[in-house]
């Protein structure tokens, strides 16, 4: 490994470059999402999967067309691991009743079976109803909202009120930007996504505490230097430690990505993106937010206890 313990890098230099890129992003991300909305999964909108498996590679085009004939709206066929392996995901059809609609994947695997050359297995069928699907939105919507809310609490408590501001602004980013990602590119977005946020939210707020902690320890502990200076000096100080732990982490995503298979796939996804961004703004989101709010050294000065000097012995 490289050692980078004797490296100065000058990180706040690109502080404004920086910034007007992540909002440049930011900001596309939430158009994404207004314009775009993400392509919700089963979990949320309601419906049925259904896995089947042929014994002979399957054509997903032949079978859409078979789901189009059979009066099917709104499907979504794909291959799932291999090409004899098929996935199919049906949206509430709003010519059937909701009983119907709950043995919608027997219907499916029916019509399947009736135009197929070759013998066709169920692997899996589930259904998850419209009313289920929007509380879980309404619960994933609030979880978000009440993580972001405790790290603005715990931070102030913890550091200061700059800090705290920074971590939020840092995590808001990292967010905005993963969601964006996916309504842009049009992945599922289903509870293990969503499990990858909140995941997202916890690792980025370790990387930008640890950062913090050396920032807050800089000041009171260096004399001399201007606000740039120390945040550089503790950046570069924690550099090391951020590089090597993004860089295992990643080992182990990718190898959830690659051998966890379709199921565990957006999980691997959303965190290798949360990962990367999140070391990302650890340097140039939370300390630069410092920056804009004008940290100094009289921000984060060890208050001296009233009657202290009272207490000591008088010196004569």
């Amino acid at each position: 490994m490289v050692d980078i313990s004797n490296v100065n890098f000058n990180f706040m230099r690109y502080r404004k470059i920086a910034g007007g890129i992540s909002a440049g992003v930011v900001a596309l991300s939430i158009v994404s999402l207004l314009a775009l909305q993400l392509e919700w999964g089963l979990d949320f909108t309601g419906g049925s999967l259904v896995e089947v498996a042929y014994e002979q590679p399957a054509d997903p085009q032949r079978i859409r067309n078979q789901l189009d004939e059979a009066g099917y709206d709104g499907h979504v066929v794909q291959y799932f691991g291999s090409d004899q392996d098929i996935l199919v995901r049906m949206p509430p059809q709003k010519e059937l009743t909701s009983k119907e609609n709950a043995t919608l994947g027997d219907r499916i695997i029916a019509s399947l079976q009736k135009v197929s050359d070759s013998e066709v297995t169920l692997r899996r069928s589930e259904f998850v109803g419209p009313a289920v699907g929007e509380e879980l939105t309404n619960q994933g919507g609030m979880g978000l909202l009440a993580a972001l809310g405790m790290v603005l609490i715990y931070v102030a408590f913890r550091f200061q009120y700059k800090f705290a501001v920074g971590a939020v602004v840092a995590l808001f980013h990292d967010v905005m930007i993963t969601l964006g990602i996916f309504s842009i590119v049009r992945w599922d977005f289903d509870l293990t996504v969503l499990a990858a946020l909140l995941a997202v939210i916890g690792y980025s707020l370790n990387d930008t505490i640890v950062v913090s902690d050396r920032i807050r320890e800089n000041f009171r502990k260096i004399r001399r230097g201007n606000p740039e200076d120390i945040i550089n000096t503790s950046l570069n100080q924690t550099l090391g430690r951020t590089l090597v732990t993004s860089f295992t982490t990643l080992l182990v995503l990718f190898a959830l990505l690659i051998l966890g298979g379709e199921l565990i796939r957006g999980f691997a996804i959303g965190l290798i993106i949360g990962v990367i961004i999140g070391t990302y703004s650890s340097i140039y989101i939370a300390a630069n937010m410092l920056m804009v709010l004008g940290i100094s050294k009289d921000d984060l000065a060890v208050p001296v206890k009233e009657g202290l000097d009272e207490d000591l012995p008088q010196q004569y």
